[in-house]
C-alpha cells in the first residue's frame, strides 16, 4: 500500500529566501545562497548523527524481513555466551568482524579483533577457552571491524602481523578520519568506536601504526606445532591477507568472501577496489584446496567441494560484472545505463545483501577512468544542482514541482520522485511539501530494501528529513 502525503502550507523561519517566481529569476548570488542553505542542512544532518549513539536502534528493513544473511549486521554475536569451537585448535567469537583464536601450548594466535565496541566481549569469550599468552595478532586488513581490539589483545611481547600496505592504508583512513567518521555514523546508524573531533588541518601521515611485523607477499612461522602461512590476497583493501594453516587445510580469508556480492564500492567512500584483484586472490585461495574456510563475516564453510563451489561462483560473479562493465565502457555506454543494465545470470546470483551490483559497476567504471564523463560542461565548477533553483522557478515553484512528483510516487517511480523532491529542496530548503514527499519516497524505498547498506543510508535520509520537518514545526509561521 502506498503512503500518502498531506500537503500543508509551509512554515519557515524568518528571513529565508524562497525560490523566484516565473519571470523573476534570481541572480547568481541568490542561487548560491540557496545552495549554501541546502549544503548547511546536509552537513548539519551528518553531524547530528553523532548524537544518536548506540541508543539509536539500527533496524534495517532488509534484516527485519530476513532478506540478508544476519552475519552482516553490526550487532551480530552480541548475545553469544561462549566461544564456538571450530576444530581442536580454532575457536571463534562471532561479530560484525569475527575474532578467531588458535590455541597452542606455546601461546595463542588471534586472527582479527573485531570492532572496538565488540572486542571486550570477544576477549572474554575466547580467554575463557584459554588464557595463555598472546604470541601473535594477525590482522587480515586495516578496517576497523578487524583492528578495533588490537590494543586490548596486545601484550608486551605480542607480534602484530600485517601486510606492508597496511601502513599507507592506516594513514589514508586517518587522513580522512573526519569524513569517514561522519559517513560511518550515517551508514551504520551508530558510532563504531570512540568519538572523534573533526580535524581542521590535514594530517597526512599521523596514523597510529598498529603492526610491528610487516611482510610483502608471504610470511611463515610456526608455534606450538602449528604452522601459519600468510599470503597477500588484495581485494577489499590493498593490504588484505589470508592465513593458511596447512595441517588443518584451513584458510582465514578476512573479507575476501562473505555471503553477498562484495562491496567493490562502499557508499561511505573508498579508494578503487580492483575487481581483478578479487579474482586473482580467490584463485590463490582455491589453489590451496582448503577443507575449512573461515571468513571474517559469517560462519565457516567445511569441505573442499562446498568451498570450491562457493568461491568459484563468487569469483565468476565478480569477473562477469567486471567484464560486462569493461565491454560497455569500450562500446561508449554511459555509466548510468550500465548500472541499470548489468545483472548477474541466475547461476552466478550470490545475492546483494551487502554489496550491490550497480554500485560495483560504477566503482569499476570510475576506478578505471575517473570522474570526467566526456561532457564538456563537467569540466567546470558548477554542479548540476546549481541550476535547480532556476528550473524550479520555471516550473512555478517548489510546490508545482512536487505536484509533478506525486504521480511518479503513486506509480512506484520512487527514485524519480525523490529526484524531483531534491530539486525542489535545492530551490527552497524549507518546502514542507518537498520534505514530506522526500520522507515518503525514502520510507517506501526502505520498505523494499534488501541491502543493509542501502537501508542504512535510507534510514539516515529519513532521520535527516524528520529532523528538518520538526524544525519547521517549531519555527515561527510566515506572516
Amino acid at each position: 500500500m502506498k503512503a500518502t502525503i498531506k500537503f500543508t502550507k509551509p512554515k519557515r523561519p524568518d528571513n529565508v529566501t524562497t525560490a523566484a517566481r516565473p519571470g523573476e529569476f534570481g541572480d547568481s548570488s541568490r542561487s548560491r545562497l540557496k545552495m549554501r542553505l541546502h549544503r548547511a542542512w546536509l552537513t548539519a544532518a551528518l553531524m547530528a548523527t553523532a548524537s544518536f549513539g548506540m541508543a539509536d536502534d539500527y533496524n534495517p528493513e532488509a534484516l527485519e524481513r530476513d532478506r540478508v544473511d544476519p552475519s552482516l549486521h553490526l550487532l551480530q554475536g552480541s548475545n553469544q555466551t561462549e566461544a564456538q569451537k571450530v576444530n581442536e585448535v580454532i575457536y571463534k567469537a562471532t561479530g560484525f568482524g569475527n575474532t578467531f583464536m588458535v590455541v597452542t601450548d606455546q601461546g595463542n594466535v588471534i586472527v582479527d579483533t573485531s570492532l572496538e565496541a565488540m572486542a571486550p566481549h570477544h576477549k572474554k569469550l575466547l580467554t575463557a577457552v584459554s588464557d595463555g599468552p598472546i604470541h601473535s595478532v594477525i590482522i587480515t586488513h586495516g578496517h576497523g571491524d578487524h583492528t578495533g581490539g588490537v590494543a586490548l589483545w596486545r601484550e608486551p611481547e605480542t607480534r602484530i602481523i600485517a601486510q606492508e600496505n597496511m601502513v599507507e592504508f592506516l594513514h589514508y583512513q586517518n587522513r580522512l578520519s573526519g569524513m569517514f567518521n561522519q559517513r560511518n555514523q550515517a551508514q551504520f546508524g551508530f558510532e563504531l568506536g570512540s568519538t572523534q573531533t573533526l580535524p581542521s588541518t590535514a594530517d597526512n601521515f599521523g596514523a597510529d601504526i598498529l603492526p610491528n611485523t610487516l611482510f610483502d607477499e608471504e610470511y611463515v612461522f610456526s608455534l606450538g606445532g602449528q604452522q601459519f602461512k600468510l599470503l597477500h590476497t588484495p581485494a577489499e583493501t590493498y593490504d588484505a591477507l589470508t592465513v593458511w594453516m596447512p595441517q588443518h587445510k584451513a584458510a582465514f580469508v578476512g573479507d575476501l568472501y562473505y555471503r553477498s556480492f562484495p562491496n567493490i564500492y562502499t557508499l561511505r567512500g573508498t579508494k578503487p577496489r580492483w575487481a581483478l584483484d578479487y579474482v586473482d586472490s580467490l584463485n590463490r585461495v582455491l589453489a590451496l584446496k582448503p577443507e575449512l574456510l573461515l571468513p571474517s563475516h559469517g560462519e565457516p564453510i567445511e569441505g573442499w567441494d562446498n568451498i570450491r563451489a562457493a568461491l568459484t561462483q563468487y569469483r565468476d560473479a565478480i569477473q562477469y560484472v567486471h567484464d560486462q562493465t569493461v565491454i560497455g565502457m569500450n562500446q561508449g555506454t554511459d555509466v548510468y545505463s550500465l548500472m541499470r543494465e548489468i545483472k548477474l545470470p541466475q547461476e552466478l546470483n550470490v545475492g546483494e545483501g551487502y554489496g550491490w551490483i550497480s554500485w560495483s559497476v560504477r566503482g569499476i567504471y570510475e576506478g578505471y577512468v575517473g570522474w570526467f564523463d566526456a561532457n564538456p560542461v563537467s569540466m567546470y565548477a558548477e554542479s548540476p544542482e546549481s541550476v535547480y533553483p532556476e528550473l524550479v522557478a520555471m516550473a512555478g515553484g517548489a510546490d508545482k514541482v512536487i505536484e509533478q512528483a506525486q504521480p511518479l510516487l503513486e506509480q512506484g517511480e520512487l527514485v524519480k520522485a525523490l529526484r524531483l523532491a531534491e530539486a525542489a529542496l535545492w530551490a527552497d530548503p524549507y518546502s514542507r511539501t518537498a520534505l514530506e514527499l522526500r520522507l515518503t519516497a525514502l520510507s517506501e524505498l526502505r520498505q523494499a530494501s534488501g541491502n543493509l547498506n542501502e537501508s542504512g543510508w535510507l534510514n539516515f535520509g529519513i532521520r535527516q528529513t524528520q529532523q528538518r520537518l520538526e524544525q519547521l514545526d517549531v519555527a515561527t509561521p510566515e506572516d
